[in-house]
Order: structure tokens, then sequence, then C-alpha cells
């Protein structure tokens, strides 16, 4: 039975049970079961403190999580990353009072105040600087430095406007970009089920990321329009019955729908459909 942690709240939490229930995992409903047996997938469900998967992870208690990349950095925990899912992306920063530093070498001797003391340490080690002093807090960073406790934070960055009402202003280069991640334990082989695991949560990435595309075009302008869809690997191509033309069947990246739309249809071709992919083994 493959063991799973998955965050019981917080902004990972439904994001990840939803992914689950995308890659046909049994997941919880009504939020409240702390484990959840899946014994048609062979797995069981373990919902733990964001904070606590990766220490989990890299105990060997469970075989794998889904967490945050900053939290598993700043856990120390005996876990790697195996597969970034690309939701819960942020972006995590120094920020001070204006104009009192501006790189980080400036941060040397200053009291920094974050949640994710272990993160900040290693990079400013990484960096050749020594802080005067780090200051672990669980929350609202950035009314540490009005309060008097820090000098400036390192925090998570999404529009700025929150620092900005703190009298705050980011700067240097960004610590970490961060998203969900798949865990499982540094230095052990892979667990039974894992693979599958994997498989199956990189098949609703792909299923997530791209839209299948179909149309109808003249054979002589067949090339033109191959051109513009490439696909993921390469286009489907069938000859219709009774006319000089082909269907062309097509992965295309989701995001770039309209715009291959309007350039297949500026070249000739026709009955263009969208259809969303609804699972995905590649």
């Amino acid at each position: 039975m493959l063991r799973i942690a998955v965050p019981n709240k917080g902004s990972l939490s439904e994001p990840a049970s939803e992914m689950l229930r995308e890659a046909g995992y049994r997941q919880r409903r009504g939020g409240r079961e702390l484990v959840l047996a899946d014994p048609a997938n062979g797995c069981e469900f373990f919902f733990l403190r964001p904070r606590d998967v990766a220490v989990y992870v890299g105990a060997g208690t469970v075989d794998a999580g889904i967490t945050g990349r900053d939290l598993l950095l700043d856990s120390g925990a005996n876990a790697v990353e195996h597969l970034p899912l690309g939701f819960a992306r942020s972006t995590f920063r120094f920020a001070a009072p204006a104009g009192t530093v501006t790189d980080v070498a400036g941060i040397a001797g200053k009291r920094v105040a974050s949640s994710y003391t272990t993160l900040v340490a290693d990079h400013l080690a990484e960096q050749g600087v020594t802080p005067g002093e780090l200051v672990h807090l669980d929350g609202a960073v950035e009314s540490s430095v009005g309060l008097g406790v820090a000098d400036l934070i390192a925090d998570v960055v999404e529009t700025g406007s929150t620092l900005k009402a703190a009298g705050l202003e980011v700067f240097g280069d960004p610590i970490l970009t961060s998203e969900a991640v798949l865990i499982r334990q540094a230095d052990a082989a892979e667990p039974a089920g894992v693979r599958t695991l994997t498989r199956r949560l990189s098949g609703v990435i792909t299923a997530r990321s791209y839209v299948l595309m179909e149309y109808v075009v003249p054979n002589e302008i067949l090339e033109q329009a191959v051109a513009i869809t490439p696909g993921f690997e390469s286009p489907t191509v069938s000859p219709q019955h009774h006319r000089a033309a082909s269907a062309v069947r097509v992965m295309v990246p989701r995001g770039d729908t309209n715009r291959v739309m309007d350039a297949l249809h500026d070249v000739g071709a026709r009955a263009i459909i969208v259809t969303s992919i609804h699972a995905s083994r590649m």
C-alpha cells in the first residue's frame, strides 16, 4: 500500500486533492478525515499540516507527499523534489523600508524576519552574507519592521500591495520561485507505486496544459497548416473521402488556442474544433 501525504489545509490543500482526483485517486469530501484508504489504487492518503509533509516523507513514515518547494527546502528534511506540479506558484523575496537596503550584501548585520528562516539562512550563506539575527515568525511578517522586531523581511510576494501598504519595497533577485511539488525520501529506492503516481500526475499536467485541435485543410496548403501546429510530438493527418483535403488532429498548448485557430483560418483551414483533454498518458 503506497502511503501519500497531502496538505490538510491552506492554499495547497484543495488544489492537491483536486489533482489527485483527476488522476483517478479517491479523496476526502468532507475535509475531516485524517487518513483515507484507496484500496482500488493500492494507496493510503494521510492529511497533514503542509509544513509537516516533508518531515514525514524524509523520515520514511510515508512514501511520497505533496507540498511547496519553499516548505520542502525550509524543512531541512531528508526529502527531494520528484515532480513539479504546476500550481500554487509563488516568488520569495527580500523587502525593506524604501532606501534602507538595496542589495543582498546590505543585509549583513541586520535583523531579518521570515516564516522560512532555514531557507533564508541557507540562501544568505550561499551569498556569503551574515545577518545580525534571523527572526522566525509564523505570519504577518510584513508588520515586523514597523513594530521594531526586524530591519527587513523575507516573504512570499504576489502583487506587492501588502508590502507597499507596510512601507516596504522588494530588492535584489528572487530568493526562490516556488510551486507545489511531489516529493519522496532522499537517498532511497523509489517506492513501489510512485512510478504509477508520477505517470498519472504527469498525465493530469499534460491534460491541463494542452487541448486537442482538429481541422480540415486543402492538401495544397497542408504543410503550411502543419507548420502552425507541430503538436506535442506530431500531428495525425487523415485523407478526406470525397475531396483533396485532409483532416488534422493535433495537441496545442491551451494558452495558444485562439492565436493558433486564427492563424489556421488565415491560411485556409476550416472546421476548426477544439476539445478539452480529460486525461492523458504520454
